[in-house]
């Protein structure tokens, strides 16, 4: 097979096979088709025991959550939320979608995640100014847990509450807990291209009854429950499917392996660059309790020669998908007017990030060939 037919790469693909056809079928014939039925009930009893909490809701994106969370919460309209900038859009577009403005905080450098220090300033700036911190999300960026026991320390001494954004870290563990545990109230993502997916979906996650016992209310169009259709509210059509329910439980049943997969294609990539000058693995080595969703590494242009950016066209031209780390949020033109607390070290991880194939599908082979293609890529660059 000639190198324009071999087959495209991506970085981070669903991982199902017949597992999940059984599930669903199963799941199709007993005639809960739509949103709602036995699979989703299952589904939130097993994700809240895997993570430890005493209520999950299910819906239908992680994006949901995160609205259905910081409405839980209180937020509304002339409040801010303190965010992490090193995030993908959805956290902030939440945020918005309440009424509420992002406040944006910087990350520390070695984990990308929200820094606890700067939180503080963010919080004492925001007070000063008059302005009303709502909640906080910290964002567990790429598979790793943000650093949560400062955040919550200083979180509890000013009375905010805190949103754990774990969209990205179903499966990490931060202080011998999992992620997701952490908080008020947690999100996790089911997207398709996440460590196990719906093909879209998320959930809340929470020990207070009465903030899961909102989001269910609000998720299915703020309902009253009567007879007839009656609404003394705004709701939303947020509710996961119970097909898609049915395709999460045979993904979960497999996630242990499909984490394995990931770590051990984390290290086929440490074991490559640590030879390489200039390149290191983003989050270095300690990543013990990382779920390695996606392996990054991180360049140093000076002793390179070559740009993160150089790497990814040629990978491209190859049919190898790679994406730059997420572009921090205090930088997206929508946001150009949001306050920020900024360091600089998630303009930096951005300029110098690179994002690469990391799914639990990637075979040795694949993983060969992106490898030899990065080997020749550098031979190239150092001739």
């Amino acid at each position: 097979m000639s190198e324009t037919e071999s087959p495209r790469i991506y970085l981070s693909p669903p991982d199902v096979g017949e597992l999940e056809e059984q599930y669903v079928l199963r799941a199709l014939r007993s005639g809960w088709v739509a949103p709602l039925g036995p699979d989703v009930d299952a589904f939130e009893r097993e994700v809240a025991e895997r993570i430890t909490v005493s209520h999950a809701v299910a819906l239908s994106s992680g994006t949901a959550a995160l609205h259905l969370g910081l409405l839980g919460l209180g937020v509304g309209p002339g409040d801010v939320v303190i965010a992490a900038s090193m995030t993908f859009a959805a956290t902030a577009n939440a945020i918005v979608y309440t009424g509420a403005q992002p406040h944006f905080v910087d990350s520390e450098a070695e984990s990308g995640n929200m820094d606890p220090g700067l939180l503080e300033e963010a919080i004492l700036t925001l007070q000063r100014e008059g302005r009303r911190a709502a909640a906080i999300v910290p964002v567990d960026l790429l598979g790793k847990s943000a650093d949560y026991e400062p955040i919550l320390r200083t979180a509890a001494v000013h009375g905010i509450p805190v949103l754990a954004d774990a969209a990205e870290s179903f499966g990490a563990r931060y202080g011998g807990r999992p992620a997701g545990s952490w908080g008020t109230a947690s999100v996790l993502s089911f997207n398709g291209n996440k460590i196990m997916t719906t093909s879209g979906g998320g959930m809340l996650l929470t020990d207070d009854a009465l903030l899961a016992q909102r989001a269910r209310y609000l998720a299915t169009q703020a309902r009253s429950p009567v007879a007839h259709y009656e609404h003394t509210e705004i709701g939303y059509n947020y509710r996961l499917s119970n097909l898609l329910a049915a395709l999460g439980r045979a993904q979960l049943s497999r996630l242990d392996g499909m984490l394995e997969r990931r770590r051990a294609i984390r290290e086929r990539y440490r074991a490559f660059f640590s030879t390489v000058p200039g390149v290191v693995l983003f989050g270095g080595d300690s990543d013990r309790d990382d779920n390695m969703w996606l392996t990054s590494i991180l360049v140093d242009r000076e002793l390179t020669s070559w740009a993160p950016d150089d790497l990814r066209l040629f990978l491209e031209s190859h049919r190898i998908e790679s994406r730059p780390l997420w572009k921090p949020m205090h930088m997206q033109p929508v946001f150009a007017h949001a306050s920020r607390t900024v360091n600089g070290v998630a303009e930096d991880l951005f300029a110098r990030g690179l994002t690469l194939p990391s799914g639990s599908v990637l075979t040795d082979d694949q993983l060969d060939r992106i490898l030899d293609l990065v080997g020749a890529f550098l031979d190239a660059r150092a001739g």
